[in-house]
């Protein structure tokens, strides 16, 4: 029964995920050397991410 209500709980959630907004794209953008580009990706995934399917997210490893 618990994992069952989890598993629900966990559902509720992934359907109501919010996605980012044109003005925090522009102030994540704000930084890179080639703006256009970072905010033609971003605006690509956000589409992928809300038609359900799969995005490539790149890991950075850390160094101490």
């Amino acid at each position: 029964m618990k994992i069952i209500f989890t598993y629900l709980i966990f559902l509720f959630y992934s359907v109501h995920a919010f996605s980012i907004t044109n003005n925090e794209i522009y102030r994540i953008c704000k930084n890179e050397v080639n703006k256009i580009l970072c905010v033609k990706r971003l605006k690509i995934n956000r589409y992928k991410l809300k038609k359900g399917n799969p995005i490539e997210i790149p890991v950075i490893p850390y160094k101490k």
